[in-house]
Parts: C-alpha cells; sequence; structure tokens
C-alpha cells in the first residue's frame, strides 16, 4: 500500500471510501451522511482543502485503488490535528489504518507539528480504541447536533499535553488558553479559553492564526476573528446544512 498526497482525480474515491467507512463506523442516519459528505467532500471543497499550504489530505493507494484517506490541518501554534481518518470496511484489519495513521503524523511533523490530536465521535468503538492504542489520552469532548440528534466528539492527544496558558483581555482580565482542545477553522483552528486554570467556566475562544480572542459564537455555533477572518463554520453536521 503506499500512502500520497491527494488528487482532484482522487475526489470520487475519497466520496466513496468515506460513506462506507461512516456507514460501518457511526450510528448516523443516510440523510445525515450524505450531508457531511457533500459538505466536506465536494468538489470545490476538495480543491480549497488541496490549495491550503496548511491542510493535509492523503490517500492510501493499493494498487491503483484508494481504500483510505486522512485529513488533517496544522495550526499556527505547531499543532497538527488529525480530523479524519477513513479506510473502506473492506480492507479493515490488515494494518492499512495503523500504517496509514503513521505517514499521516510523519507528514505533520515535515510541515512543523510539534504536538499531534485527533478527532473521534464516542460511538466510533473502533476510532476510540485506535487512538488508545497509539499512546493517546482522551483530553475532551463536545457536543455535535448531527441530523437533529446530539452526539459526542472526542478528542484525543499525545500523552505530552501543553495545557493552559494564561493571557489577558483588552480588559485586562485573566483567562486561560487550552492549547489541547480546540474548534476546527477555516484557516487554524480556534483553542478553548476559560476564566480559570481549572476549566470548569469557559469564556470564549483564541484563534491560533492571528494569536487573538475570538468570543463570538452565533446560536448556530459560527465562530468568526474579527482580526484575520478565521472562522469556525456552524456545527459540522447541523440540519440546517442537510
Amino acid at each position: 500500500m503506499n500512502v500520497r498526497p491527494a488528487t482532484p482525480a482522487d475526489g470520487p474515491a475519497i466520496r466513496d471510501v468515506a460513506r462506507r467507512s461512516l456507514q460501518a463506523s457511526y450510528s448516523l442516519g443516510p440523510q445525515a451522511i450524505t450531508g457531511a459528505i457533500e459538505e466536506w467532500y465536494d468538489e470545490n471543497q476538495l480543491e480549497a482543502t488541496l490549495a491550503d499550504e496548511d491542510r493535509l489530505l492523503l490517500v492510501a493507494d493499493d494498487d491503483g485503488q484508494v481504500v483510505g484517506f486522512s485529513e488533517s490541518v496544522l495550526a499556527a501554534d505547531n499543532t497538527g490535528t488529525l480530523l479524519w481518518l477513513h479506510v473502506d470496511p473492506a480492507h479493515r484489519g490488515v494494518g492499512n489504518a495503523t500504517s496509514l495513521f503513521e505517514q499521516t503524523r510523519e507528514r505533520l511533523h515535515e510541515l512543523g507539528a510539534t504536538h499531534l490530536q485527533g478527532r473521534v465521535l464516542d460511538d466510533n468503538v473502533d476510532g476510540n480504541t485506535f487512538y488508545e492504542e497509539q499512546g493517546f489520552e482522551r483530553a475532551g469532548s463536545e457536543e455535535l447536533n448531527i441530523a437533529g440528534h446530539t452526539y459526542v466528539e472526542n478528542l484525543y492527544t499525545e500523552s505530552e499535553q501543553w495545557g493552559r496558558e494564561p493571557t489577558e483581555t483588552d480588559e485586562g482580565r485573566t483567562v486561560y488558553v487550552d492549547h489541547d482542545n480546540h474548534e476546527r477553522g477555516s484557516i487554524a483552528p480556534f483553542h478553548i479559553v476559560y476564566t480559570d486554570e481549572n476549566a470548569e467556566d469557559q469564556y470564549g475562544y483564541f484563534c491560533s492564526n492571528c494569536n487573538t480572542l475570538a468570543n463570538a459564537m452565533d446560536s448556530m455555533g459560527r465562530i468568526e476573528c474579527d482580526n484575520c477572518g478565521n472562522v469556525r463554520k456552524p456545527l459540522r453536521w447541523d440540519a440546517a446544512y442537510l
């Protein structure tokens, strides 16, 4: 199996692998799966992902057939986040996921990542077990609204964590940026910010692209940094997008 950068020609195969993987690993309905694939892997989105220097889209090529892929992002603070790792169910159990994971981690390190994180829905038992087998630890979770149903997405980090860093707001208030827990942004992740070092009360978000606080979130879960334009889209598979 050869792990290589994806090309525009891989689009149909990527969408097919994503559909098969989501159907096999997640308790999502057909409408939610179709909406997710259209939102994240249509031709326009793939083109934007491939053109983004901070995005990494790799495919696992088995003798000309795409049997898996990974999608990652590199933040300004040198954190690499593995957003998705999909392997066609017909090609699981023979080490393809591990090979794809290791190649993804190696490529992220080559791009400058000094720390790696991964995200997976809580109901994907195999996915959660996979991260634990790679030596990752669960660092947090959040609720997602997918097609009108609430799901939990878990965040995994390498055993060595960066912790929470104090910073000051414009009003001189000390808040704490959690470098081990963040939300996906269009340019770079938004780290969750707490009012206290024990992370008991959330304050807002920190844009890792320009290192500024970005607190505003609308009712659909959209965050936008007024300084650089980094945006967190509404929840990944929100019903409004289906």
